[in-house]
C-alpha cells in the first residue's frame, strides 16, 4: 500500500512538472499570431486525438461508458479543463509565467474545501499547513508577496477563474473514479468532451492554416502539457485524497519560474528563491509517513 502511495506522489509531481512547461507553448505560439482560444483548441484536440487512438489501440473497452456518467465527464471536459486552460492562456498574455501559476494555485485551497463537503475528507492540521505554506511559497515566487512585480487587475481575474476551472478538475474526475472509470477513461473523456465544446466556438479552418508548419510542435504541446500530465495525475487521484493530489502538484509554479529564469531570463529574486523552498517544503510535508490526525 505504501508503495502504491509513494507511486501516487510521484506520479502527481511529474504532472505538476510538466504543467510547468505550458507557458513555453503558450508564448511560442503567441508570438506566431494564435490568440488564446486557438491555442487552446490546439492543446484540446491534439491531446484528445493523441489518448483516444492510444485507447483504442491499447485497450478499446475502457472507450465505453454510461449515458448516465456523461455529466462527469462534461463536469471534467466543460466546466474544469476548457475554463481552466483558456483563462490561464489569456492570462499568460498579461502576466508572467510565475504569477500566472501562482494564481492558478489557488485551486489547492478551494479543492480541500471542496473536497471536505463531498467527499467527507478531513480537513487536517497537516493539510492547512502545506496549503498555507505552498500558497506562501507561490505568492513569494510570483513577485506578489515581498514587493516585487505588480500584476495588471485582468490577469489576476484570468488567473483566479483558471483557478476555480483547475479545482473542479479534481472533484468531478474523483467522482467519476468512484463509479469505477478507469483513470485513462475519465481523462480521455475529459479531452473529449473539452475538445468538442473547443471546436463549436473555432474557426478551424483558420487554425489549420495559422498551424501550417508547426503540427509537430501542436503534438508536442498536446503530449506534454495535457495526455501526459493528464493521466499521471488521474492515476495518481485514484490512490490520493483529492486535496492531498491538488496540493502536491504544487510544483507546477516552481517548475515555471525555473524555466522562465532558464530561458525567458525572467531571473528569481531572494523572495522567490524562498518561495520555491517553501512549496518544496509543502511538498515533503504532504509525503511523509501518514499519521492519525484529528479535524482542525
Amino acid at each position: 500500500m505504501k508503495k502504491h502511495a509513494n507511486a501516487a506522489v510521484l506520479m502527481v509531481l511529474l504532472a505538476g512538472a510538466l504543467w510547468g512547461s505550458m507557458g513555453l507553448f503558450v508564448r511560442g505560439f503567441g508570438s506566431a499570431g494564435l490568440d488564446s482560444m486557438q491555442i487552446v483548441a490546439v492543446r484540446l484536440l491534439t491531446a484528445a486525438a493523441m489518448l483516444t487512438a492510444g485507447l483504442a489501440v491499447i485497450k478499446p473497452g475502457l472507450l465505453k461508458i454510461k449515458f448516465k456518467h456523461l455529466w462527469c465527464f462534461l463536469g471534467t471536459g466543460l466546466l474544469s479543463l476548457s475554463t481552466f486552460t483558456f483563462c490561464y492562456f489569456s492570462a499568460l498574455q498579461h502576466v508572467s509565467m510565475a504569477v500566472a501559476a501562482v494564481l492558478l494555485y489557488t485551486a489547492p485551497a478551494m479543492v480541500v474545501v471542496m473536497a471536505a463537503f463531498v467527499f467527507h475528507e478531513k480537513i487536517t492540521k497537516r493539510k492547512v499547513a502545506a496549503c498555507i505554506t505552498a500558497f506562501t511559497g507561490c505568492l513569494l515566487v510570483s513577485g506578489l508577496l515581498g514587493g516585487g512585480q505588480q500584476a495588471p487587475l485582468i490577469g489576476v481575474a484570468l488567473g483566479v477563474l483558471s483557478a476555480v476551472g483547475y479545482a473542479l478538475y479534481s472533484i468531478f474526475a474523483r467522482l467519476a473514479i468512484n463509479k469505477g472509470y478507469h483513470s485513462l477513461t475519465v481523462t480521455t473523456y475529459t479531452f473529449i468532451t473539452a475538445a468538442i465544446g473547443t471546436a463549436f466556438i473555432t474557426d478551424l479552418p483558420v487554425l489549420t492554416a495559422a498551424l501550417s508548419g508547426r503540427w509537430g510542435t501542436a503534438l508536442l504541446m498536446g503530449l506534454v502539457t495535457a495526455a501526459a500530465p493528464y493521466v499521471l495525475y488521474t492515476l495518481g487521484l485514484a490512490r490520493l485524497e483529492a486535496s492531498k493530489a491538488a496540493l502536491l502538484a504544487s510544483v507546477e509554479p516552481v517548475t515555471a519560474a525555473i524555466l522562465g529564469a532558464i530561458l525567458f531570463h525572467e531571473i528569481p529574486d531572494a523572495f522567490s528563491l524562498i518561495g520555491i523552498g517553501l512549496v518544496l517544503a509543502s511538498v515533503l510535508m504532504l509525503s511523509l509517513p501518514e499519521r492519525t490526525e484529528e479535524n482542525t
